[in-house]
């Protein structure tokens, strides 16, 4: 083989992997999805009503986020009206995922008028998937897990310890 040859092939540039997954986009794009980041997910939330967002992950590192982004409008069209769904830019999951004590992708926030509710995560049978997010739907309310976890005092009795 000529070497000179080689020498005259033209580069290319790597080509660079977009931060978001086609079906990811798609749940925007198709199903009425809202984008959601940390600067906007609070007024979203807030417009009231259950609100379920998706992170989905680095799609190469978390292949079930795509599955669960292909579930998710089936999770919303098998219970017609009863949640909206957000998704969660890739350059904001971390942080976001921290505030609500999540460690897990694909992981579903479920929110309520605003407040958090429970979050569900990974990829399940579609009997196990419906009946965990109507189970979610129907929590109330609660603390985000590992924020304002109480505090005893010096000097406290240990008698509620043990």
């Amino acid at each position: 083989m000529n070497t000179e040859s080689l020498l005259t092939l033209p580069v290319q540039a790597p080509q660079a992997l977009p931060d978001t997954s086609p079906l990811v986009s798609r749940l925007a794009e198709s199903f009425g999805a809202s984008w959601v980041d940390a600067d906007t997910l609070d007024a979203w939330a807030a417009q009231g009503g259950d609100r379920v967002v998706l992170f989905a992950g680095d799609a190469v590192r978390f292949p079930e986020g795509q599955d669960v982004a292909v579930v998710l409008p089936e999770l919303q069209r098998s219970l017609p009206g009863r949640f909206q769904i957000g998704v969660v830019r890739r350059q904001d999951e971390d942080a976001l995922a921290r505030r609500f004590g999540s460690q897990r992708w694909p992981t579903l926030l479920f929110l309520r008028d605003g407040a958090y509710v429970t979050t569900l995560s990974g990829m399940h049978d579609w009997d196990v998937f419906l009946r965990k997010t109507e189970e979610a739907l129907a929590m109330p309310v609660s603390r985000v897990p590992g924020i304002g976890i109480p505090l005893v005092a010096a000097g406290a009795s240990d008698a509620g310890c043990h």
